[in-house]
């Protein structure tokens, strides 16, 4: 198959290029803007046709939480108008399409973990903007998948785990949420159940996915730390209130995983095992 990752240069989108080498059967278009401007709708119609392109893996969106509430119209642009070019596109050909989505498409305020068909209400630019995205592509692609995660982090740009390990090791102090729960998402995982939908062929719908375990922001630094062996900086739990941000976090948004597990056979690692994975490479990366 001819496949189009959009976004090659985020986090997932360069995960996806390390697993491209697993398997070579398939012939990839890797893009950022440099190469293709997904907000330009007749770009995305040459590209997608110029190439033969069988299915598209849409990586690509305006992550900026806090700078998309000041900035509706860039995000509008990324998150819900590109993904609809790209589904319109791909749609017309036959093909297919995974899209990327968010646990930001739910308020936070479920106290089990939300599944697919829970009701969305979203509370920020960002979530809005998504679940927009999420509507066009479904509604333009009959061959499409929506992938909800969250809390993405990786060896690749910038995240939560390489800020922690930083301001670790500046720091004699350090404030972190503890009443915003969550799970963690190893990019490379999730780029693993990407290519497990690939492979296995695509049933359309909504999926979640991100790593086993419930934790909050606190628990997580903790964990990083240890793992870097960080012992000099103190972690204190804030609570959300001490740390306003421009936009609202869901307190609560863990993902129940079971539709992506049963239909596609995937083995969901637990978020300490990722990881530890993830920071022995950075510090290994560091020497």
């Amino acid at each position: 198959m001819n496949i189009l990752i959009t976004g090659c240069n985020g986090q997932l989108g360069n995960e996806m290029q390390l697993l491209e080498k697993v398997h070579p059967e398939h012939n990839y278009f890797n893009t950022d803007v440099a190469e293709l401007d997904i907000t330009d709708q007749q770009a995305v119609e040459a590209f997608v046709n110029e190439h033969d392109i069988d299915g598209i893996v849409n990586c690509a969106a305006y992550t900026a939480v806090d700078k998309a509430e000041d900035n509706e119209e860039l995000c509008t642009r990324l998150n819900a108008e590109a993904p609809a070019y790209l589904a319109h596109a791909i749609g017309q050909r036959g093909g297919w399409m995974v899209q990327i989505s968010t646990d930001y498409v739910f308020d936070g305020t479920n106290h089990t973990p939300y599944v697919e068909d829970d009701d969305t209400c979203p509370n920020s630019v960002y979530g809005k903007t998504k679940l927009v995205g999420e509507l066009n592509v479904q509604k333009l692609c009959e061959r499409s998948v929506v992938i909800r995660t969250a809390w993405l982090y990786s060896t690749f740009g910038n995240n939560f785990v390489k800020t922690m390990i930083r301001l670790g090791k500046e720091k004699a102090e350090l404030g972190v949420i503890f009443d915003q729960i969550g799970t963690p998402t190893y990019a490379h995982d999730l780029a693993v159940a990407i290519f497990a939908v690939i492979e296995k062929g695509v049933q359309p719908g909504i999926y979640h996915f991100s790593n086993e375990g419930v934790i909050s922001w606190y628990d997580f630094t903790k964990a990083i730390h240890r793992i870097a062996g960080i012992t000099t900086c103190h972690v204190k739990p804030l609570h959300t209130a001490e740390y306003p941000t421009p936009a609202a976090r869901p307190h609560y948004s863990v993902l129940d995983k079971t539709k992506i597990k049963q239909t596609y056979g995937i083995e969901v690692p637990y978020w300490e095992e990722s990881l530890e994975v993830c920071v022995h490479k950075l510090l290994n990366e560091k020497g």
